[in-house]
């Protein structure tokens, strides 16, 4: 279990649309809220995260957009879910319109950082991302401990994987040296199909041990389950999808716990 006194803050990043962010997010949160308190931030305007925990559009307010640039306590935003030990601050609507206002805005890349600096009793919070390297990205990154990349295993996923990677190195630089990539999960993965096959040994080619041994399989479940406002992990616990993402937030822990050995070592 990670320390009690400080939360592990994992970003959920990929600049590229449809490549199972969101999805990844929600379903590894479900899972890991089996043993842990578990936190998701939707910073993505598009509210999907929101959506697949159950939260209705009208019962959005406030939210991250509160948050981050109304001034309001984390406390304030967080709903529950249907989930036992899971929680959500929701996207609110008006987070479209963040990215310009954030702009002209004082310490605009960490004014996450210092809204949930004041956050306890959870022992994971995920930041579900926007698909794009704007500011609410760039926040997020800022705030985070750490970013797993979701990369769905087609042809021009190396590409995006690229341009990710160098955004957290530059960030890691300039303004949060303590960000470390937490691992790349491949997503959508079809044993069927040869390029399947293909991309992921590219990827773990270019990458090595930074990719996740599980790899999430393509499952109609799986896209079914946000239309019911649920994670996969409780829409159908048995299919292939949701004993996928309990595998995946099972090889999370095993490496979160290596890697707090080798620091204290």
């Amino acid at each position: 279990m990670p320390d009690a006194a400080k939360s592990r803050i994992v970003a959920f990043a990929n600049q590229k649309g449809g490549v199972g962010k969101t999805t990844t997010a929600v379903n590894l949160a479900a899972a890991l809220a089996a043993r842990h308190k578990v936190l998701v931030i939707d910073l993505d305007p598009q509210g999907n995260a929101s959506t697949g925990l159950g939260l209705d559009r009208t019962q959005r307010k406030p939210g991250s957009y509160a948050m981050l640039l109304e001034g309001r306590v984390p406390a304030a935003c967080i709903r529950a879910t249907a989930i036992p030990n899971l929680s959500l601050i929701p996207a609110d609507p008006d987070l479209a319109g963040a990215e310009l206002e954030l702009v002209d805005m004082e310490h605009r890349e960490t004014r996450l950082r210092q809204a949930i600096g004041t956050l306890s009793g959870f022992d994971w919070v995920m930041l579900d991302c926007p698909p794009s390297l704007g500011l609410l990205t760039l926040n997020a990154l800022v705030a985070a401990d750490s970013v797993l990349v979701p990369l769905q295993t087609e042809f021009y996923a190396l590409e995006g994987v690229s341009q990710i990677t160098q955004t957290i190195e530059r960030v890691k630089r300039a303004m949060n040296p303590g960000l470390e990539l937490e691992g790349i999960a491949l997503t959508m993965f079809d044993r069927r199909n040869n390029l399947s096959e293909a991309v992921a040994a590219d990827v773990r080619q270019h990458f090595g041990a930074a990719v996740f041994d599980t790899a999430i399989p393509r499952n109609v479940r799986v896209s079914e389950a946000p239309s019911h406002g649920l994670p996969v992990t409780v829409y159908d616990f048995r299919s292939p999808g949701a004993q996928a993402y309990v595998a995946l937030a099972a090889e999370l822990l095993r490496r979160h716990r290596q890697r707090l050995k080798a620091k204290a070592g």
